[in-house]
């Protein structure tokens, strides 16, 4: 089975159970995985939003089911690498999008996302592959 990491937009719509059939469908046959960002991005809405213990409980037992990638020299580098490429093109990167770019692209895996125009300067400079097109 290969991997598929999710954007934090699809990684929300899967857990609140609202994620597109198609989307659904596409990601079936493939191991789910998220990067630190998403863990982050979504502990960050869990208290900003102020989920209650119920939702925040049922976000965790999400997460533990995927594969977490972490961050390490390599995705750094990589990082640093991103966001240098996308601001001497005059086209600055938002750091999150670019973490989790870094991510895929070190490990040579495709991102699902809902946001592919967000995503897009990464494919077509850098070798990004999205899942969802």
């Amino acid at each position: 089975m290969s991997v598929v990491v999710l954007d934090t937009d699809v990684a929300s719509s899967l857990l609140r159970l609202r994620a597109p059939d198609a989307v659904t469908a596409r990601l079936a046959g493939h191991v789910a995985a998220v990067t630190f960002v998403t863990v982050g991005e979504l502990t960050k809405w869990t208290l900003v939003r102020h989920w209650g213990p119920r939702n925040v409980a049922a976000m965790r037992d999400f997460l533990s089911q995927l594969l977490v990638l972490p961050y390490d020299q390599q995705v750094s580098a990589r990082w640093g690498e991103l966001q240098a490429g996308g601001q001497l093109r005059g086209r600055p990167r938002p750091v999150n999008d670019s973490w989790i770019a870094a991510c895929c692209l070190v490990r040579d895996l495709p991102l699902a996302t809902l946001n592919a125009k967000d995503f897009e300067d990464f494919a077509e400079h850098d070798g990004l592959t999205l899942a969802l097109r």
